[in-house]
């Protein structure tokens, strides 16, 4: 399940200047980044954001619905991905890559046969 919120600049809340997308169930996170001008993953800094006591004032949790309007706004244009595009995202990153693959033969033990 997807929780989205959006940040601001400061604690008056006036203009948003990010979104950041948190999978709760497995600890991805994602943002928009301004620099790539591209959807990333990056559960650091967002988790980093989130958990800092400064930043309390400069974020709300929001429904899609809200996150989709602010993301067009922040990203020039950009839609937020849904659920699928989230994966894809995921599943281009090095961290992802470095997961253990599931074998496609069966293991052989020395001495097990």
């Amino acid at each position: 399940m997807l929780t989205y919120y959006v940040i601001y600049r400061d604690e008056e809340r006036v203009n948003p200047s990010g979104t950041f997308v948190v999978d709760v169930s497995n600890g991805r996170a994602f943002l928009w980044d301004h620099r790539k001008k591209a959807w990333s993953y990056n559960p650091e800094l967002v988790f980093r954001f989130l958990d800092d006591y400064r930043n309390y004032d400069r974020y709300v949790e929001v429904e899609r619905s809200v996150a989709e309007q602010v993301a067009l706004t922040v990203s020039d244009g950009f839609s937020l991905p849904d659920d699928a595009g989230f994966n894809r995202i995921y599943l281009d990153t090095d961290e992802s890559r470095s997961l253990p693959q599931p074998s496609c033969s069966p293991s052989t033990k020395k001495g097990s046969e």
